[in-house]
């Protein structure tokens, strides 16, 4: 956990920071094309773009409200092109608004262009773009899963680089609700919490615990079965359709969307279509051979599920070691 000192000081400042005035738009518009084309940022860019995000996330609360229309997207892990292939699909920012659910680095080649990119955009269009936290944003995962082996190859001060990144991953908000209809977070629900109001409460600038309502939010998964079991993962819960019924009513909800889980079709209703789990990197570690999908909320009885599948890529040279499967 990170001392009192580490906080954002901004936390309870009551004025928004304004598309036009969050910075120099030249400088930041010039970073989303250079990333948009996998070039990477020079380390004074990359420091002054991490300063910049921090400012807007932490004047963002933990559970954070937004209204449609929205694209929803799960793991993209890295894979820098299919998601460039997903907002030439979905549309681009500032036309379209755009909530991500976590899983921006590991197993994918190009974690270092993904997460900087999305950090970009995020920095243009503060309030067109909603970034959760997922599991692997954190300091431990990111160490053996390939996100700090990538800084170093890329950087020369590439301990420097996966810091300030790793920084910036504390701040991030954990859950949003949309429209107050569909609550939207990395991995599932906590016996922790029984309302959304639990979530507002958590402390989360801060390394990613093992244990509490925090890692449940990122680790947890929904299972066919009743109440609440263990998690083969090591963190988290399973729950079952109980659970989802339960939650769902004491909230006023109408479904819950997650991510955090390989999907085949790209996205996969469980639990009565109390849960929908999405997953928007096609092919996987590029191995899996998996479709994509996001979700378009166009308004509490209107989705559109979107399906694609993963584009070409320039041979990569510098390929990371493959890494154990039991995150998957």
């Amino acid at each position: 956990m990170q001392s009192d000192d580490s906080k954002p000081s901004t936390l309870n400042a009551k004025s928004e920071l304004s598309e036009i005035a969050v910075s120099d738009n030249t400088s930041i518009e010039k970073w989303i094309s250079q990333l948009e084309n996998c070039k990477l940022l020079s380390f004074t860019d990359l420091s002054s773009l991490c300063k910049i995000v921090k400012e807007i996330f932490s004047n963002e609360p933990t559970l954070k409200h937004i209204n449609s229309p929205v694209t929803v997207c799960g793991d993209v892990h890295g894979q820098h092109h299919d998601v460039q292939e997903l907002f030439q699909i979905a549309g681009k920012v500032p036309d379209t608004n755009f909530l991500f659910m976590g899983d921006y680095v590991d197993r994918g080649y190009y974690s270092v262009e993904t997460v900087c990119w999305l950090l970009a955009v995020k920095a243009r269009y503060p309030h067109r773009v909603t970034v959760l936290r997922g599991n692997h944003e954190c300091r431990n995962v990111t160490q053996v899963y390939g996100f700090y082996d990538e800084c170093l190859r890329k950087y020369e001060v590439g301990g420097s680089v996966w810091g300030l990144l790793t920084d910036v991953f504390d701040y991030l908000p954990l859950v949003a609700v949309i429209d107050n209809d569909i609550v939207c977070m990395h991995g599932g629900l906590s016996p922790s919490f029984s309302h959304l109001d639990g979530i507002s409460t958590i402390d989360r600038f801060q390394e990613t615990p093992h244990e509490g309502p925090m890692a449940d939010i990122m680790w947890s998964d929904p299972e066919d079965i009743v109440g609440w079991g263990m998690s083969g993962r090591g963190c988290g819960y399973l729950w079952g359709r109980d659970i989802s019924r339960q939650f769902i009513h004491s909230n006023g909800l109408n479904f819950i969307s997650r991510a955090h889980q390989l999907v085949m079709d790209g996205y996969s209703w469980s639990h009565d279509r109390q849960v929908i789990t999405i997953f928007s990197a096609p092919n996987y570690c590029y191995r899996c051979g998996n479709q994509a999908a996001i979700m378009h909320v166009h308004g509490p009885d209107h989705l559109q599920m979107i399906q694609f599948d993963a584009v070409s890529r320039p041979e990569n040279s510098g390929n990371s070691p493959r890494k154990p499967d039991y995150f998957l």
